[in-house]
Parts: C-alpha cells; structure tokens; sequence
C-alpha cells in the first residue's frame, strides 16, 4: 500500500487581541460582516476566542491569526499562529512630567500664557 500523507488543514481567523492579562493567554475577538437573515443589511457579528500564547509575543491591540488547537483548558481552543500586525504602543511619560513639581509649574505657566 502506499502510503497517503493526509494534509489537515486547521481553521484559522484573524482578530484583534482585546486582553493579555492572563498567563500564557490572550483573548482574540474576531469580528464578521454577514447579512441580517431578515431585513438583509450588513450587521457585525463578534466572538471572542480564548487562545493559548506561548511567549507572550501578542500585546493588546494586535491583529493575530489564531488556529483551532487541542482543548488546553474550559475555554481554550485555539493557538497563536503568528502577529500579523503590532499596535502602535504609546510609550512610558518622560520623567520630567511625572514630578507632581515640575508638572504644577507647567500648568501655572500655560495659564499665564492663555491670559495674555
């Protein structure tokens, strides 16, 4: 017999991480444009996937592909496949505004600018 090399394709979606609050996990909510089934307009349906991510590679507001997985838990099926898009991360507040001093003394001088 030969032998036959079954390819499985695994369902995948694409969706933006909503939380990475959890260890080793992040939630995925995948949005869709179908049809109503009555009045026919286009109307967004989104679901949220729990997701197991390894390294901690996604942050909140990346776009990720996800793949269906073995059940790792009540609520995790699916797997990090890949970042397809990293979110624009604001970064940390200099240390100059951060001193409660130096930041009253800002406001003190745009107040004597708007006056003028």
């Amino acid at each position: 017999m030969a032998e036959q090399t079954a390819e499985v394709r695994k369902n995948e979606k694409v969706g933006e991480v909503v939380s990475t609050k959890m260890a080793k996990t992040i939630v995925v909510e995948v949005a869709r444009r179908v049809p109503h089934p009555v009045y026919k307009r286009i109307v967004t349906k989104r679901k949220k996937f729990y997701a197991h991510d390894e390294n901690g590679t996604a942050q909140k507001g990346d776009v990720v592909r996800i793949v269906e997985h073995r059940p790792l838990s009540k609520l995790k099926r699916w797997a990090l496949a890949e970042v397809v898009r990293r979110a624009v991360q604001v970064g940390e507040t200099p240390a100059e505004l951060s001193d409660p001093n130096l930041a009253a003394t800002a406001v003190k001088t745009v107040k004597k600018v708007v006056k003028k």
